[in-house]
């Protein structure tokens, strides 16, 4: 197997590369045969979105071509990344958003032949080691066993559970989510990085 090189994309190379990131997202997301160009143009269509965003940071895997990514953005200060919460959310998560201080990671993706080698490890520690954030945040679909036991294995917690935002909604795609129909029930769960640095 070729050794797995890190390196950081610019919103610029990010956009550049694109495509090789839709590939990626395809064949880590393995979905229905059939559903693939579907996914995938509703992936590239979030994926511009969020390349946009304040902040945007990506790092890539690379192995003679994209085996993995991650990337995410700082959440806008106004909490509207927060709408579809359930409950109350804790004082310190509403001040550290306020006060632009919580990082939002929008998507982990690693191919099935390079999962469980410390890939996604990696790209964790690359992209968060420059974020001097006080909350970072993921929000995955209930689900989502193979991204809980990531997120686990980083010792995040649960931070609480959302609904799918209403028709129109300000908040975010979360990951795994294209412009496809979400099933109606369908609840996401929102994991936090500790308050202790990477």
């Amino acid at each position: 197997m070729a050794e797995v090189f890190l390196r950081r994309l610019t919103r610029w190379q990010a956009e550049q590369q694109r495509e090789a990131v839709a590939d990626v997202y395809v064949e880590a997301y393995e979905g229905d045969a059939g559903a693939e160009y579907r996914d995938r143009q509703g992936f590239l269509r979030t994926f511009e979105n969020t390349v946009q965003r304040p902040d945007f940071d990506m790092v890539v895997a690379d192995a003679a071509g994209l085996v993995g990514c991650l990337y995410g953005y700082r959440a806008a200060r106004t909490g509207e990344w927060w709408e579809g919460f359930r409950g109350v959310l804790p004082p310190e998560v509403e001040e550290r958003t306020a006060s632009g201080r919580v990082f939002i990671l929008t998507e982990l993706m690693v191919v099935p032949a390079y999962r469980r080698q410390g890939v996604s490890d990696r790209l964790r520690t690359l992209l968060l080691i420059r974020h001097a954030t006080d909350l970072v945040v993921a929000v995955i679909k209930r689900d989502d066993d193979l991204g809980r036991e990531v997120l686990r294995s980083w010792g995040w917690t649960k931070l609480g559970e959302f609904d799918r935002g209403a028709p129109g909604s300000a908040a975010p795609p979360r990951r795994g989510e294209t412009e496809a129909p979400t099933p109606a029930g369908l609840v996401w769960e929102g994991w936090m990085r500790p308050t202790a640095r990477p």
